[in-house]
């Protein structure tokens, strides 16, 4: 009897072991972005605003600023300080089309990965590159 008894407890301790060691929560919607990577407004921002569901549709610098026109984009947010290095959460480039934002640009928002890089490229300078 003792023997089933141990290879029973065996069994339990390797269930338990198995069961929480392999927990581990990935949120599925955002799109993790590497730290070291770094962001190009022309090769990773400016392709969100000319995408499919395209900011440049209303922002075209005629019917609505910021112009978000290849070519345009950057010098536009610049001018219109619409980032803030120093606070880049409350950079409004960032929050007004943020998807966790209900208050603001009711119309179209950034997806969560968008939004994620928008920021990145916030933090790291917002530069021209």
């Amino acid at each position: 009897m003792k023997k089933h008894h141990n290879y029973f407890l065996i069994f339990i301790s390797l269930l338990f072991v198995a069961a929480f060691s392999s927990c581990q929560y990935e949120n599925p919607y955002v799109t993790p972005i590497n730290p070291i990577k770094t962001v190009s407004f022309s090769k990773d921002i400016q392709p969100i605003f000319t995408g499919t569901d395209n900011c440049v549709a209303c922002h075209d610098g005629v019917n609505e600023n910021p112009d978000l026109k290849p070519g345009s984009a950057y010098q536009s947010i610049m001018s219109m300080n619409l980032v803030d290095t120093t606070n880049p959460v409350s950079s409004i480039i960032y929050w007004e089309t943020n998807p966790d934002n209900t208050s603001a640009h009711t119309w179209q928002k950034y997806s969560a990965s968008e939004a994620a890089l928008v920021l990145k490229w916030i933090e790291q300078g917002a530069k021209d590159n």
